[in-house]
């Protein structure tokens, strides 16, 4: 079987579909890449994309990608409601098939070195690609934004992995390797940010909430609701319905409902599996053999 790595790049760009179509098409022109998923959000103004491939050609694509990003993207122009750094913001490596967690790791230096050097843009490593613990974390590593980001590399401890300047327009990126991640968010029926940001204070494990999961609050202007904006890096320790029902209870202390929820990009069935099983009361279920889907692929791989 050959091997296959999953890598979910996002971009600085959710409101021009003239530069979201010319990333995508960056990637889709890659033999051997499959581009499985990619959604813009207009008030974070911000592109994630998800693709798949042998680990060559997807850091082939991901390298083209980022080259469209870098030419079509102006950071001093972007303007949006989730925390950025860069044109291309972050490069994620997941293992899928026949591919270790160390070999994406290998993986994104490599990306991570190509990309200082043929586009110009310092590039932080992080997760399981970090060079020190400090950088482990990506809302660390992205704290202060494009707007600091400069000032910031001067500092001894936070000098780039890959290159030396932040590139006058399209920022810097940080480039590692992960286990699948949700991005999944939670909007209320209010336009309080306030509220939002003290729920995500309240759920976020850096803030002693919940293991595995990272929240910040953020408003969503074309539809004036507030949102927490949540990443869960392990959904089978953390689940998404304990995530959604921690919040449902603390935005009841302040009269504030839920009025929906969204995933962005993809998921692991086995999280929305587990969520089912947990609504539905569902006793000795078991999701392999008793989900369709997953019944038929089983069989049809002997």
């Amino acid at each position: 079987m050959a091997k296959l790595v999953e890598c979910i790049p996002n971009f600085s760009e959710g409101r021009r579909t003239t530069v979201i179509e010319a990333i995508a098409g960056a990637i889709k022109e890659v033999p051997g890449v499959i581009l499985l998923d990619y959604s813009a959000d207009a008030s974070h103004n911000r592109s994630v994309f998800t693709l798949v491939g042998t680990p060559e050609q997807v850091k082939k694509a991901v390298l083209q990608a980022a080259q469209q990003a870098v030419n079509l993207i102006d950071m001093t122009q972007h303007r949006g409601e989730h925390p950025r750094m860069g044109a291309v913001d972050v490069i994620p490596f997941v293992p899928i098939q026949n591919v270790t967690m160390d070999e994406c790791v290998i993986l994104s230096r490599e990306a991570g070195a190509a990309i200082a050097r043929e586009l110009g843009m310092p590039v932080f490593l992080y997760e399981e690609s970090a060079t020190a613990a400090s950088r482990k974390n990506l809302a660390e590593v992205r704290r202060g934004e494009f707007e600091g980001m400069a000032e910031k590399m001067q500092k001894t401890e936070w000098r780039p992995d890959f290159g030396d300047k932040l590139h006058p327009t399209a920022g810097a990126v940080a480039v590692g390797a992960r286990m699948p991640l949700i991005a999944y968010n939670i909007n209320l029926n209010t336009s309080d940010l306030n509220i939002a940001k003290a729920i995500a204070k309240i759920i976020r494990e850096s803030s002693g909430g919940l293991k595995f999961v990272k929240a910040l609050g953020v408003m969503l202007e074309d539809r004036n609701l507030a949102q927490v904006s949540i990443n869960m890096t392990n959904y089978e320790q953390t689940p998404l319905y304990r995530v959604l029902e921690l919040v449902k209870a603390e935005a009841k202390r302040y009269g504030v409902g839920v009025v929906g929820t969204e995933i962005i990009g993809l998921t692991p069935a086995k999280a929305l599996v587990d969520s089912a099983k947990y609504y539905l009361q569902l006793e000795g279920f078991d999701g392999d053999k008793q989900v369709l889907e997953n019944h038929l692929l089983r069989s049809n791989n002997g």
